[in-house]
């Protein structure tokens, strides 16, 4: 109750904050001069939110595509927002008249996900939903819109707010996931293998069948955490997760599962700080594989409203079940930069290192990796998004017992990806709208059969509500 008195005295600034944040037009759907939609806006105006709703739910098209349609969707998602907020309204109600403004603001944004008024009021009614995670996607990408002060200040009290009552959290998602390449091999049809007959370290050409094989898979993960408040700033995290992929039969089915905890300081209003204990498990082909127990450590500041940068830094000690020669520790460092440059246009960049340290040294090598990314939100509904990833990786070593290498160079290797992902934000499927993920990935080595091309295909789901 405390939290829902919260958003009706920050509702009612923030509301009457909202008119001037540029020219109407560009902020909301115009006014139209018919009379039921005047009667409706007036009755909004008043408090008088269920009659308001009896006059403009049978004007409300499921399709709107003009200015005067999408303003009584407006209204209507006021209104039931409003209703929602009321103290009167019953409990069992109230989720009712939640899930209205959500889909009506939300059937705004499909046409016209410009509209910063419109996501203002969708990010609003998230947070009397309680559903922080949509709630702060929302007004984090209103943030990127050039507000009069007044607005921010209330926006940046919604979000405190969600930062101070987290308390449990949990994703889940799942994944038809079609590989052209299931087995990573190698296109070569020729290596070059040692004369152990001479001695002389010559090579000798020899064909080679690659173990190509393509496979339909399927991909599940989930996970969830709970924060414990020791103090206002300082919280235990405990959380964990699992995914899992299958193909046909078992050999290339993998698992993987993971747990951490520890404390998160969030050191000002801008800044999150989280150390963590981390230990995981992985299997492949119904085998266990290996198994890491470390630590990482994450920092998150805003540097301003549009730009976060994050970083991370794990170590952890790899011990395999059978191929104990790589065993070792790994270190991975990660600085990654988001620019929510308009509230339709993300743009995300990513540098990282790495290193291992296996107990093999033809083994150990390291890593560079930098990475770009982009999201943009079109209108109709469509959601486009394109990101690239391109990672060094040099051996100390030559990667392998066997000289697969024809010089005395160490292992090197180059890989490539690009993405590309597209859904609609109008087809939802009980929240969730199926989104399509393309994926190639080229790796090039001077080292023989570590070469490999593949291409994977995603549908997976993302919520929207």
């Amino acid at each position: 109750m405390r939290s829902l008195k919260s958003a009706c005295a920050l509702a009612f600034v923030l509301l009457s904050m909202a008119a001037p944040l540029r020219a109407q037009e560009e902020i909301g759907p115009r006014p139209s001069s018919d009379s039921g939609i005047r009667q409706g806006r007036t009755l909004v105006e008043d408090g008088n939110f269920t009659e308001a709703l009896s006059i403009l739910r049978p004007l409300a098209l499921d399709q709107p595509d003009d200015s005067p349609q999408l303003d009584v969707l407006f209204l209507v998602g006021l209104a039931a927002l409003g209703a929602a907020e009321h103290s009167e309204t019953p409990k069992a109600e109230r989720r009712d008249y939640l899930n209205e403004a959500i889909d009506a603001f939300h059937r705004i944004l499909v046409v016209r996900p410009e509209l910063v008024r419109v996501r203002l009021e969708l990010a609003r009614a998230f947070y009397v939903k309680g559903d922080d995670r949509l709630s702060r996607r929302e007004f984090e990408r209103v943030l990127a819109e050039d507000l009069p002060p007044p607005v921010v200040a209330n926006i940046r009290t919604f979000l405190a707010s969600i930062r101070q009552r987290r308390r449990w959290s949990g994703y889940f998602g799942m994944a038809m996931a079609p590989d052209t390449n299931i087995t990573g091999s190698a296109t070569d049809e020729k290596v070059y293998l040692p004369d152990a007959f001479f001695g002389s370290g010559q090579l000798v050409r020899a064909d080679y069948n690659p173990d190509l094989r393509s496979g339909l898979g399927i991909r599940v993960w989930g996970g969830g955490e709970y924060e414990h408040p020791l103090s206002p700033k300082m919280r235990l995290r405990a959380g964990g997760g699992v995914s899992r992929t299958e193909y046909e039969g078992r050999d290339f089915d993998s698992t993987f599962l993971f747990a951490h905890g520890g404390p998160r300081w969030l050191a000002s209003a801008r800044t999150d700080v989280n150390l963590l204990a981390s230990a995981r498990r992985s299997w492949s082909g119904g085998e266990p594989q290996y198994r890491d127990l470390g630590a990482r450590f994450d920092l998150s500041h805003f540097l301003s409203r549009r730009v976060l940068v994050r970083t991370q830094a794990s170590h952890h000690q790899r011990s395999y079940d059978e191929d104990v020669h790589l065993d070792g520790p790994r270190s991975d460092f990660s600085l990654t930069g988001l620019w929510q440059a308009t509230p339709i246009v993300r743009l995300e960049a990513t540098v990282g290192l790495s290193r291992e340290h296996t107990e093999s040294e033809l083994w150990r090598n390291g890593g560079q990796s930098v990475g770009l990314g982009t999201s943009i939100d079109l209108p109709r509904g469509f959601t486009v998004g394109l990101n690239g990833d391109y990672r060094w990786t040099n051996y100390d070593g030559r990667g392998s017992v066997l000289p697969w290498l024809a010089s005395e160079d160490s292992r090197r290797d180059r890989t490539q990806t690009l993405g590309i992902s597209l859904y609609n934000r109008g087809f939802t499927i009980q929240g969730f709208s199926p989104k399509l993920v393309v994926t190639r990935e080229i790796r090039e080595s001077n080292a023989q059969l570590r070469d490999y091309e593949k291409t994977r295909v995603e549908l997976q789901f993302v919520r929207l509500l």
